[in-house]
């Protein structure tokens, strides 16, 4: 996902695709430890995605 697509994502939607990408990294993780897992970079790509939607929140929250 785009910085610029989760920059125009309200507060909501924020939140709600915050706990989605937690619920794929657990699931991820799950499959990788039982070896199931084709691609482990995918775990990387769904951990920068859950630190970009951090940082937009942290931001919007400084903000005011």
């Amino acid at each position: 996902m785009k910085a610029n697509e989760i920059k125009n994502l309200t507060d909501a939607e924020l939140n709600a695709k915050l706990a989605e990408l937690k619920t794929e990294l657990f699931n991820l993780r799950f499959r990788h430890a039982s070896g199931q897992l084709d691609n482990p970079m995918s775990i990387n790509l769904v951990k920068k995605d859950i630190a970009r939607v951090n940082t937009v929140i942290r931001a919007r929250q400084i903000k005011g």
